[in-house]
Order: structure tokens, then sequence, then C-alpha cells
């Protein structure tokens, strides 16, 4: 079963009864399997049970929040690389952006469009699809970069980084000595069906750094980032 084709298990995880119902009739009319949460602490247990290949959850729940969730889930194992599509009614930056750092893949404000809705879907399982394709270890400088793990090594340590910059860091391995703007990194990496702005990019530069070191990625004024070809850059 290709993985955004009919029969594909969504988990929908918010507390409006009317909301899981709509969305539930649109996937399950679309031939999807769908399983239904309530809340965060429940959307845990069912993701463990179901082991779904896309999640929907909503950012303002009862007894643990979207954000919480959403962290919850990208550290475990099993889950780490599902698929995340956060609904919200709030639409500050803020939001937007503690949705993305905490491991979501995509951003939806509320009221939900049904048909917007199953576009998105559709786009992060073809995009979860190309992932699963992809060279799952490379070595760049000091660095393995473990795509089947979702773990950054160099000597003795391990660093576990969140799924977007994680992702960030791997799509910069990949192309060594290419300089990306902005824009573009926004394309590759959260999509090209996701809205973020700009300064999304520069908080997940800033944070890899902060983990790794300056080093590694390297800011070329007035275009963008590359991959440092030695470990003596400077951001």
């Amino acid at each position: 079963m290709a993985p955004d084709a009919p029969d594909a298990t969504v988990l929908l995880v918010d507390d409006e009864p009317d909301l899981l119902e709509l969305l539930g009739y649109t996937l399950e009319r679309e031939g999807f399997r769908v399983v239904c949460a309530r809340d965060g602490a429940e959307g845990l247990r069912a993701a463990h049970e179901a082991g779904p290949n896309l999640i929907v959850l909503d950012i303002m729940m009862p007894h643990m929040d979207g954000v919480e969730l959403c962290r919850r889930l990208r550290e475990d194992g099993a889950l780490r690389r599902t698929p995340i599509l956060m609904l919200t009614a709030r639409t500050e930056e803020r939001d937007e952006i503690a949705g993305l750092d905490a491991g979501a893949d995509d951003y939806l404000p509320k009221p939900i469009s049904p048909k917007l809705f199953l576009t998105r879907v559709r786009a992060l399982l073809r995009r979860g699809a190309r992932e699963e394709a992809t060279t799952a270890v490379l070595r760049v400088h000091d660095l393995t970069i473990d795509r089947v793990r979702y773990v950054v090594e160099r000597e003795d340590a391990a660093f576990r980084l969140p799924r977007k910059e994680f992702e960030l860091l791997y799509y910069f391995a990949a192309h060594p000595g290419r300089v990306f703007s902005r824009e573009e990194l926004l394309d590759a990496v959260w999509g090209t069906d996701v809205y973020v702005v700009d300064r999304t990019v520069d908080v997940h530069v800033r944070k890899i750094r902060e983990k790794l070191g300056s080093a590694y990625i390297e800011t070329v004024k007035g275009v963008g980032y590359r991959l440092a070809e030695t470990l003596e850059a400077v951001a």
C-alpha cells in the first residue's frame, strides 16, 4: 500500500467532537482508516496502539496539549518519523513556531477547509514516503547523521535533534558546498504546501548551532546558508 493511498491510518486528536466527526468523515470517505482521541493523553496511547501513518492533533487540549504530545511522539523511536499535522485556532507566529519546533511537519489554522485538509494530509504522506527512500546514513566532517535512528553522532557523543532541525542538517549534509536561500530551505524541508515564515529557518539554524557548535552551518551574507567546507567556519 502506498502511504498516501486509501487504507492508510490517520490518528485524529482533538477535544472538539464536531471537528473530529467532520475530519473523520472526510478521511473515511476517501478510503482512509481513522482512529480518534479526545485529549493528548488518550492520543499518546492511541498512537502507540494504532501505529498510524499520519497524526493530526490540536494544540489546545486537556490533560496534555498538542505541543507536549508532539514532543513525546518525537521521543518515541517507533513514532519519530510519523508525519504530524497540527491544528489550532491560535494564529500567532510564536504558536506556529512552538508547534514546528516540537516536531510538527505542517500547521493548519482553524476553521478547517476539508478540501485543504485532504491536500495537506496527502502531501505529508507522500513526503514521508520519499524520505523512506533517501540514504539512511550520511557522514560529513566529524558527524554521522543517521536517518533511521534520527541521531547525530560525533565521537562519543550522540545528539537527538527535533525532527525539523535534524532534517535541515541532513539536507545541508546531502548537498555539501551548495548555498541555499531561506526560501529554498523552506520548500525543501517544510514543503511547498506548508506556510511558514523565513525566520523559521533562522531559528532552526540557531538551535542546531547551539547544540552542535557554530562551525557546521555557514552563513553566506545576502544569500542564505550552506554546510561549511571546513570546521574553521564561523557563523
